[in-house]
């Protein structure tokens, strides 16, 4: 399988590039056999595995993007300004997102030394109970804005869209999406994602 991707105007680093071939081909392999189990009409897309990079000058900032959490306390994409975000969409009943859940809560304690910072949002639970044990679980130590009708997802439009669960979203400093892996992401596109941001012209 050949495999050349790009973002918008630029061509990916090596790295990403390897990246996104690995993930395709696995997406080409399990995409079409997840089993949701008792998710009932959640909504669930399987991701494609698809990782796309912008150029400074094709990044857009979000619309507002807010909540309650998990454990009802509101938070906002908008407080962690000056800051590289990475913004994961899961959902407690998702196997892939059951699958990434350990290496994003090992990466969000590594790279948050770096200062770089993780917000969740919980998409398609009709209820708090699941995903909270979910986090528990899997001692994730960030928090994520409830969202069980997926509305917080429609601030993206009209840029890079999470459109699937799991998305992984990453917001430069000055609060612009530059980057998303659509599907599960592993921890060596997340890595080359957060530094590509992080280390690019005018992140």
């Amino acid at each position: 399988m050949r495999c050349s991707l790009t973002g918008a105007g630029r061509r990916l680093s090596r790295p990403v590039t390897a990246a996104v071939c690995s993930t395709l081909l696995a997406g080409l392999l399990t995409g079409c056999s997840h089993d949701v189990g008792s998710s009932g009409d959640q909504g669930y897309v399987a991701g494609k595995g698809i990782i796309t990079t912008l150029a400074v000058s094709d990044r857009r900032r979000p619309g507002t993007v807010s909540g309650a959490t998990l454990e009802g306390r509101r938070t906002s994409l908008a407080d962690y300004r000056g800051k590289v975000v990475v913004v994961n969409v899961w959902g407690s009943w998702c196997p892939p997102c059951r699958a990434e859940a350990p290496m994003l809560a090992a990466a969000a304690r590594d790279l948050g030394r770096k200062g770089v910072v993780f917000l969740g949002i919980n998409s398609r639970n009709p209820e708090r109970a699941g995903p909270l044990a979910f986090q528990r679980r899997y001692k994730v130590p960030y928090q994520s804005i409830y969202d069980p009708d997926g509305r917080s997802l429609l601030a993206f439009h009209g840029t890079l869209s999470p459109n699937s669960i799991p998305s992984t979203v990453v917001v430069d400093r000055q609060g612009r999406v530059a980057a998303s892996a659509i599907g599960e992401v592993t921890r060596t596109t997340l890595y080359d994602l957060v530094d590509e941001v992080a280390g690019g012209g005018g992140a």
